[in-house]
């Protein structure tokens, strides 16, 4: 397949696609205007892992929302930050609420899917030749890095036959629709351990939290980052995984300062992010743990414990006179209710084979990723065909 390129603009001419960005000026929310309840205001930050976090975005009240008059988002928009923050794509869901695009955000939307195939559109614009242009036009300007509507309007994009469009999304669909289902699958074992942890420290007698593991600050290991080697992990990446900004570094770094795979790692400082680390093998920085489990205590018991003392240990996080909150050694002496020796063997079966599951499922959602984002470029420019790519996706999932 060798696609044919159109200008967005031509397309936004033709009925095809529409593009548009939300309220500037005087039909902009004003800072009253944000309520606890009411219609989601999408800003960049409220775009994570491809997704709109709807829930955790601020909300405008009634007032607001009649007031404005473009960037109202339908199920199925596919999300573009093009102000401040360039370049992340999410799609809103079938189930989304009403909700409305912020002025650092744009939706995309076909509007003729004889001819452009909205699940094929949000593909197109996480490709490299997209993000390319993004780079392009969001250098334009000594401000902070913006794409205005004007600019998002003359992206080229490739566009073939809309069937063949399909096939593409199909194939990686079938990708993200399995990394979806694993992490669905996390979610529900991880809730069914967390119940399980319930019972097993019914009754149990009080330790202290550091009696049950070591607790190894990381170092500043970005100071010396080459670029190269293995990723730095900083609480960014605790929150967010591995971005633009994430730092690489070359160096010979003890293995108290490494994070493996089913490594606890606990930032201490900050947002106070408990981590399962799913990720290959990396370096630990400065304001987190990494938290070794003592003779006799699995991981899986120990990261429980810590995370029935997470909301205590925000409170004193919060508490702190300080620029950012953290919590100091001592607060790890604190009692927390560990189970007899007994109870842990008895439970150690189950409770390690469901947190290895949920282990696996993000480790080969990362393979899965990994395999999407290589064919998504070679689809788009006709280097692999797409009857290979399936039978390649399909022996994936």
């Amino acid at each position: 397949m060798t696609a044919a390129f159109v200008r967005v603009s031509d397309l936004g001419r033709d009925g095809v696609l529409k593009v548009e960005d939300g309220n500037h000026g005087e039909y902009r929310p004003r800072p009253h205007e944000f309520v606890d309840g009411g219609t989601p205001f999408i800003r960049a930050a409220d775009m994570t892992s491809g997704e709109v976090d709807f829930r955790g975005a601020g909300k405008i009240d009634s007032t607001a929302r009649l007031r404005i008059r473009k960037g109202v988002g339908l199920p199925g928009d596919v999300l573009l930050s093009h102000k401040g923050t360039v370049g992340k794509v999410a799609v809103a869901p079938r189930n989304a609420p009403d909700y409305v695009c912020s002025p650092q955000t744009t939706f995309w939307r076909s509007l003729d899917s004889t001819r452009l195939d909205q699940r094929y559109l949000r593909y197109v614009m996480q490709s490299p030749m997209f993000v390319a242009q993004l780079n392009v036009l969001k250098g334009q300007t000594d401000m902070a890095p913006y794409v205005s509507l004007t600019d998002q309007r003359s992206i080229m994009i490739p566009a073939p036959a809309v069937q063949e469009q399909r096939r593409i999304a199909e194939v990686l669909g079938a990708l993200d629709d399995k990394i979806a289902a694993d992490a669905n699958l996390v979610s529900a074992v991880d809730a069914l351990m967390a119940t399980r942890m319930q019972a097993i420290l019914n009754g149990a007698e009080g330790r202290p939290l550091s009696a049950t593991a070591e607790f190894v600050n990381g170092k500043a290991f970005t100071r010396a980052a080459s670029g190269t080697g293995r990723v730095v992990i900083r609480i960014a990446e605790l929150n967010s995984g591995i971005g633009a900004s994430t730092v690489f570094s070359d160096a010979t770094v003890a293995d108290q300062h490494l994070a493996r795979p089913g490594d606890v790692l606990f930032a201490w400082s900050g947002s106070l992010t408990l981590s399962r680390w799913f990720r290959d093998e990396a370096i630990i920085n400065q304001h987190i743990f990494k938290v070794i489990p003592r003779p006799g205590y699995p991981t899986w018991l120990v990261y429980g414990l810590i995370a029935r003392k997470l909301d205590d240990f925000k409170a004193t996080a919060a508490n702190k006179a300080t620029t950012m909150g953290h919590i100091q050694r001592h607060h790890l002496d604190e009692v927390v209710p560990v189970p007899e020796p007994e109870r842990i063997a008895n439970d150690d079966t189950v409770m390690s084979a469901l947190w290895q599951r949920a282990l696996s499922a993000e480790r080969e959602s990362l393979k899965l990723a990994a395999m999407r984002d290589a064919l998504l470029p070679l689809l788009m420019s006709g280097k692999v065909r797409i009857k290979d790519a399936e039978k390649a996706v399909g022996d994936a999932v």
